[in-house]
């Protein structure tokens, strides 16, 4: 079976309607017809021969098809069974000469075990994410210290902007804290509602994510993740009484805010992620797990 025209919406709904199949909503299904703008983000992903690359949702397979293009090897994750069935059609050729592996079910559940089957972290993460998906393979490979030399992403714009933002802004968040602690994170271009198909009721914008060169650790990641998400639970309060909500403790709060050199009356979207690492470091050496 060959891959439909990507760019026409009767025929990616035809191939759909004859197959049985239905978009669904809670996967946040949408297919980007825009040709120019698939060979953009490709484009920014910078792959080649020598590249392995991993797919998230794939759907038809319009990226998957631009990525194999550029003679990548290639894994994808599709948890709707429909599309997955799809794409093992228009790609069984490559399946079969093992350029492509097609990953059923969610990807959160399988990507660790497909790592230790493949042996080698992929160089390249690719994906038309919703937002928890995002957040959530984000977090989850970064606390696993698994880190990708290059990322691209097509969000929700308001998701692109929450990434991107910077200590003492609106957008800024412990999403923004986990993107920048181990990438460079740029936009790449916005795409309206009408790139897409069926069209959503927000636009969205590609982001490119870099790995740095000089990784800022800490003495416990796991620690970091889950502090500073702790510090931007209630916006409207200070560091000390969101550190004392999750330390279970006043004392031990101030003393280690005191320790790290932040004022305690500071909100956390103040913090630089420098200033987030350093405290801590301070709660890892007075054992506040």
């Amino acid at each position: 079976m060959n891959p439909p025209d990507y760019n026409s919406p009767a025929q990616l709904k035809q191939i759909l309607d004859s197959n049985g199949f239905s978009m669904q909503k809670k996967f946040g299904q949408n297919f980007l017809i825009n040709g120019d703008a698939r060979k953009r983000l490709i484009d920014a992903l910078e792959i080649n021969e020598t590249s392995k690359v991993w797919e998230i949702g794939p759907g038809l397979g319009s990226m998957t098809f631009e990525i194999l293009n550029r003679g990548s090897n290639l894994t994808v994750f599709e948890i709707d069974r429909g599309f997955a069935f799809l794409i093992k059609q228009f790609f069984s050729k490559q399946q079969e000469s093992g350029v492509v592996t097609i990953v059923e079910g969610d990807v959160l559940k399988t990507w660790k075990n497909q790592l230790e089957k493949e042996k080698k972290t992929p160089n390249r993460l690719f994906g038309n994410l919703p937002y928890n998906i995002a957040a959530s393979i984000i977090a989850d490979t970064i606390e696993s210290n698994i880190l990708f030399d290059r990322c691209v992403f097509t969000v929700q714009k308001e998701v692109a902007q929450r990434m991107t933002s910077k200590p003492g802004t609106e957008d800024y968040s412990s999403f923004s804290v986990l993107c920048q602690w181990a990438y460079d994170v740029k936009p790449l271009l916005d795409l309206a509602g009408g790139n897409f198909w069926p069209r959503p009721n927000v636009d969205s914008r590609a982001v490119v994510m870099t790995r740095r060169e000089e990784f800022p650790g800490c003495k416990n990641p796991i620690l970091f993740m889950k502090m500073q998400r702790a510090l931007f639970s209630s916006r409207r309060k200070n560091v000390r009484n969101n550190l004392s909500v999750y330390l279970k403790n006043n004392d031990t709060a101030i003393k280690a805010l005191e320790t790290a050199g932040i004022d305690s009356m500071k909100r956390a979207e103040a913090l630089k992620i420098e200033e987030l690492l350093k405290l801590s470091d301070v709660l890892s050496d007075m054992a506040c797990l």
